[in-house]
């Protein structure tokens, strides 16, 4: 099943717009831009701050039953997609319109009925073609053509930016090919929810396979988990994966059969058209060395039970119910979520996957006003302004180094709400009654747009998400930071907001991208974009001695009984944090201009940033799911993301947090990075 995720960090509630007051319910943020009756004010700041703000909250909310989790993040995902849904089924309404194409593809998918009607027939083109494999060179083509086609496959392959030449794109390879979340659901023995999962994964691989008519089917099943291991086995851990240049790993082609022994690159290469390219970025050698002996020491019988099934997946969602039902019952597992998706969500981000920027351009049109886009640009611009006075003031950076990193951000580029160039969708072909087509078709589609890439400029204003998507993003390599339209709503951004309240939720959220091209990851990045070693060693070893901190302080936090968080993981985003928030009371303070704010609701202005901030966190996860996200996740859990104001000083005066307190921290030990 193709699975879409958001690629950074999330936020969010809804608008204040009337336009949608219509279609969803509006949740209520008083006078100022705050929701005073999820708080739970017999609860000192101190004791636990997330309580405190939203404990209120927390006790009243249940998930919803179609959900693995519930907080502002996904109340605005789910306001996206309603009004998402709204426009889609106006163009599939409306045949002749401009927004045909949109609305044929959210038709064919909501045709359950043909869906049903057809089975498993549509499989036969994508699934024959692996029945006849029969060589190693057999097997690298099946390998590239499932890649090419959004198969989970252990030897990914993509176009990206040239990490040291970010104007040029340049083909990539990674590991993957997991139907767990993660190596450790494999190789971890002793945790019961992974072998609760590995349970679940071997006999659902078996139905799918039986679902599709292939014979042997549990015995195949079983083949396929042992690949499995195997292949985890050689991966690199997430930890080791997020080290920006340790995956920098140049390869001639023509040296890859000697590097990468077992696996036939020449017909790779030759089958998706990569066989004129003369080098290739390798993310994780090791891994790829293991995965391409695997190609040669495993039967092809299994290789060929292993691509039909993960083929199988990579489609379950335009695939008659029973598919999907089984899909569903493999991922209560992992999430806990009692009750599958309504087949309109599905259907919407079925269409984001295909034709995200079409929808965009519509969903802007209707619910992202002008005015909301200024208000947004005069606060990044406070906020560029605090990060640059930060970085005059900061003590453990080099002179020469501090030159460098102002230069980084004087350079720096904010696209917020959506791109200035929309993506042409002419040449995609939709047919209203072919779901399972329209997949294959945009798959390929997407393949050939991100291959025609390699040998021209980058175009640094095309975008990596929709305008409707609920993130926000940083890019080191093109030093940019992006923020759709869908993001800019209460509680993070509401332009009739108190301004403390804006500064605590977006303003926190863009000084946390911000600070990602200076964090252990970003600053590995100098001010062109280029990966470089910019920083002088002492500058190195400083700031380690910050980040170990960071590290030690996170791991403490347990959200499940003996489960921590990983500080190491996650590192990037809480440093990123604990940035943003500083910054963000920074720009808030300028934007004063010396005035004193006044008292609103019995709250001062700095206690109405800081519950402008923990606010956005509210967040409730069912148990599966959150050990799932400490796993997999680089982002700390969110009901565990403001305790980062302990390390804030203006919040312990704004709330009298006093030595005692569960969260207090002596100044000493209160980290500050910039």
């Amino acid at each position: 099943m193709r699975r879409w995720s958001a690629l950074a960090f999330g936020t969010s509630f809804f608008a204040a717009s009337a336009v949608f007051a219509a279609t969803v319910a509006t949740p209520q943020f008083g006078v100022f831009g705050v929701d005073i009756s999820g708080m739970q004010p017999n609860i000192a700041p101190g004791d636990d701050f997330y309580a405190y703000v939203n404990g209120a909250w927390n006790s009243r909310t249940e998930i919803p039953s179609d959900q693995s989790g519930w907080g502002q993040f996904q109340v605005l995902r789910e306001l996206s997609d309603s009004r998402t849904r709204d426009i889609l089924e106006k163009a599939a309404a409306d045949p002749s319109g401009a927004a045909r194409k949109v609305g044929d593809l959210y038709a064919s998918f909501m045709d359950e009925a043909r869906i049903d009607a057809r089975g498993a027939a549509p499989l036969k083109a994508d699934l024959d073609p692996i029945a006849a494999i029969t060589s190693p060179a057999d097997l690298a083509v099946a390998f590239a053509k499932a890649g090419r086609n959004g198969v989970n496959v252990p030897i990914l392959v993509g176009v990206g930016t040239d990490a040291k030449d970010p104007d040029h794109f340049v083909v990539t390879f990674a590991q993957g090919g997991l139907g767990l979340p993660d190596r450790d659901y494999y190789l971890i023995k002793d945790n019961p929810k992974y072998a609760v999962a590995r349970v679940a994964y071997i006999a659902h691989v078996a139905r799918t396979l039986g679902l599709a008519g292939i014979p042997d089917a549990s015995a195949k099943a079983q083949a396929i988990f042992d690949l499995e291991t195997r292949i985890a086995a050689a991966q690199w851990s997430r930890v080791e994966s997020r080290q920006a240049d340790k995956r920098y790993n140049p390869v001639a082609t023509a040296e890859l059969g000697a590097g990468f022994k077992g696996f036939d690159w020449a017909s790779y290469l030759s089958s998706v058209g990569l066989d004129h390219e003369t080098r290739v970025i390798v993310s994780q050698p090791s891994a790829i060395q293991g995965i391409a002996g695997l190609t040669t020491s495993t039967p092809l019988d299994t290789w060929k039970a292993y691509l039909s099934y993960h083929t199988i997946s990579a489609r379950v969602d335009v695939l008659p119910k029973a598919f999907v039902d089984e899909d569903f019952a493999f991922q209560q597992v992992l999430s806990g979520t009692p009750e599958l998706k309504a087949r309109w969500k599905r259907g919407v981000a079925f269409v984001n996957s295909g034709m995200g920027e079409a929808v965009g351009q519509l969903y802007v049109a209707r619910y992202f006003p002008p005015q909301a886009k200024a208000k947004a640009d005069a606060l990044v611009a406070n906020l560029l302004s605090a990060m640059r006075d930060r970085l005059e003031r900061v003590s453990w950076m080099a002179p020469e180094t501090k030159v460098k990193a102002l230069r980084k951000l004087a350079n720096f580029r904010v696209e917020l709400g959506y791109p200035k160039h929309w993506r042409d969708y002419d040449a995609l072909g939709i047919q209203r009654d072919d779901a399972y087509g329209n997949e294959v078709r945009f798959t390929q589609f997407d393949w050939d747009h991100d291959k025609a890439k390699l040998g021209t400029l980058a175009d640094r204003g095309e975008w990596s998400a929709t305008p409707q998507t609920v993130n926000a993003f940083a890019r080191p390599s093109w030093d940019m930071i992006t923020f759709p339209a869908a993001i800019l709503q209460p509680p993070f951004f509401d332009p009739n907001a108190d301004p403390a309240v804006n500064y605590g939720g977006i303003g926190a959220v863009i000084g946390h991208e911000i600070s990602h091209h200076f964090d252990d990851q970003g600053r590995k990045y100098d001010e062109h974009g280029h990966l470089a070693d910019w920083w002088t060693p002492d500058d190195i070893t400083r700031f380690k001695a910050y980040t170990d901190r960071v590290v030690a302080q996170y791991s403490a936090y347990a959200p499940l009984p003996g489960v921590h968080v990983n500080g190491a993981l996650t590192l990037g985003e809480n440093m990123a944090d604990l940035a943003g928030i500083n910054v963000a009371h920074e720009a808030w303070l300028i934007s004063l201009k010396g005035r004193t704010p006044p008292v609103i609701g019995g709250f001062t202005g700095e206690q109405r940033f800081f519950l402008g901030f923990g606010q956005v966190w509210r967040t409730k996860s069912r148990d599966s799911a959150l050990q799932r996200q400490l796993a997999t996740d680089p982002h700390t859990p969110g009901a565990w993301r403001p305790y980062v104001v302990r390390n804030v000083d203006a919040w312990y005066a704004a709330f009298g947090v006093k030595p005692g307190s569960r969260y207090y921290l002596a100044p000493a030990d209160r980290i500050k990075v910039w």
